[in-house]
């Protein structure tokens, strides 16, 4: 009995032991998910201007013939998958591999190139339809090495406060690779993040450039409320440019592709470190909860044993008298 009850206690101490640093995971989680939402906030004026921008040149838009706006059939499909680089951080990786998956197991969407309101369909068939990837995040490079996926790059240092010349050497690959025909559509993996307790796994094309995913990037970095407000408010305003507007958006393009990889793996952080802390938080419960319960077993022990003692004194004085 003896030896039960200081097993119990060495348990004991090694799970509370265990619940400090779950506790510390979840509080530097906490505060870095803070600074990636924030990350993420500071993109919002980019994004504003960006949508005026594209608002007001809609027509030049339309119209213009750029190597990112070519549309093609699609037969080669490169996927930029966002991962994290560690684990401890509950169902988030396994969420985008899962979502992943089922597309391009059933790659009706994948197939799709989106002009304008238009959708504009394959005629590939699905056995066909070729994928590579790039891998950001070693969980992410992991899965794809295990199943023989060609990986034409991988990058590991984003998941820690990347900035937009980081993400600009990863945009440059997908630029270049799409202008030259290496591949008819460029979709990116990712998680957004809505709040601490929900965060959703995406896929969305990024190349063509499509003015319907680009506002819907733009929507999630804005509150919905600055959203409505924003449409509200908007109004095609007859600008002067120099140069032309053509000009201008040759210059645009490029940039809104790294906006959107950047938005991207910004909201993918903040929804990893949510992940995480909530993970930390559930980990610190559930040792409290097993604390609880191996020091009701300790008590009950050590109280089984007091008694049995009281009764042999009790006995052996019974005995002497």
């Amino acid at each position: 009995m003896a030896g039960n009850s200081k097993e119990i206690q060495r348990r004991i101490k090694s799970i509370g032991n265990t619940r400090k640093i779950t506790r510390a995971m979840e509080m530097v989680s906490a505060s870095k998910m803070k600074k990636e939402i924030n990350r993420v906030l500071q993109v919002r004026e980019y994004a504003r201007a960006s949508w005026g921008v594209l608002t007001n040149l809609s027509k030049a838009f339309d119209r213009l013939e750029h190597g990112l706006l070519e549309v093609r059939e699609v037969k080669r499909v490169l996927i930029v998958l966002i991962t994290s680089n560690r684990g401890l951080c509950g169902a988030y990786n396994a969420q985008i591999i899962k979502k992943l998956s089922q597309q391009v197991k059933n790659p009706k969407l994948l197939k799709i190139n989106r002009i304008g309101n238009e959708k504009i369909g394959s005629t590939i068939k699905d056995e066909d339809l070729e994928f590579d990837y790039i891998a950001v995040g070693k969980k992410g490079f992991n899965y794809l090495a295990r199943r023989d996926k060609d990986v034409v790059a991988s990058f590991e240092d984003f998941n820690y406060s990347p900035s937009v010349e980081a993400v600009r050497s990863l945009a440059r690959i997908v630029i270049d690779d799409y202008v030259s025909g290496k591949y008819d559509k460029v979709v990116v993996a990712y998680t957004d993040f809505k709040n601490t307790a929900v965060q959703v796994p995406k896929l969305r094309q990024l190349l063509p450039i499509s003015k319907i995913d680009i506002e819907k990037q733009i929507e999630e970095m804005n509150r919905e409320d600055d959203v409505k407000d924003l449409k509200e408010k908007e109004e095609i305003i007859d600008y002067k440019i120099e140069p032309k507007p053509i000009k201008v958006l040759q210059q645009l393009l490029p940039r809104l592709v790294e906006v959107q990889l950047y938005h991207a793996v910004l909201e993918s952080n903040a929804s990893k470190e949510s992940a995480r802390m909530l993970a930390m938080k559930n980990a610190s419960d559930a040792a409290a909860d097993m604390i609880t319960e191996l020091q009701y077993s300790y008590n009950q022990i050590r109280q089984t044993g007091i008694t049995q003692e009281i009764a042999e004194i009790t006995s052996g004085r019974a005995a002497l008298e």
